[in-house]
């Protein structure tokens, strides 16, 4: 059994309970998900917080104090957002606004934004969060 976190297209979040990841996807592709709030059937993963638990008490003590390869995990993160979140490089700040404003669908992208650009987001009350991220080849090549 596994649990995703999952948002309808109208930005509802709730949580699904499946087999393995194909119950869900197969489920999902027949439009068999519906959101509880709106029956909206446009739905999709979302990043879930991750939680670690001791599984039993007979666990090695040098397991329990494995350090954490934070560079693993962050690497994990940065390729979750590279496949999950629409790219719209230097326009974050005018389709956040979008957005917000209800003018275009939600939906979750990255780019970059001016220090000015970033002040009026806070401003306008949207919410956003930064993340440093290497550059890749495509962008080294200039």
């Amino acid at each position: 059994m596994i649990i995703f976190d999952l948002e309808c297209g109208a930005g509802h979040v709730f949580e699904g309970w499946f087999n393995d990841l194909q119950a869900f996807e197969e489920q999902n592709a027949k439009g068999l998900i519906g959101c509880p709030y709106c029956e909206n059937t446009d739905i999709r993963k979302i990043m879930s917080p991750v939680a670690v638990k001791k599984s039993t008490p007979a666990m090695p003590v040098e397991a329990e104090k494995a350090p954490i390869d934070y560079k693993r995990l962050a690497r994990e993160v940065l390729e979750y957002i590279h496949k999950n979140f629409d790219n719209v490089g230097p326009h974050f700040a005018q389709e956040a606004l979008k957005m917000h404003y209800q003018v275009t669908e939600k939906k979750n992208i990255r780019g970059s934004a001016t220090v000015a650009e970033e002040k009026m987001l806070q401003k306008e009350g949207i919410e956003f969060f930064k993340i440093p991220f290497e550059k890749g080849d495509e962008e080294k090549k200039n």
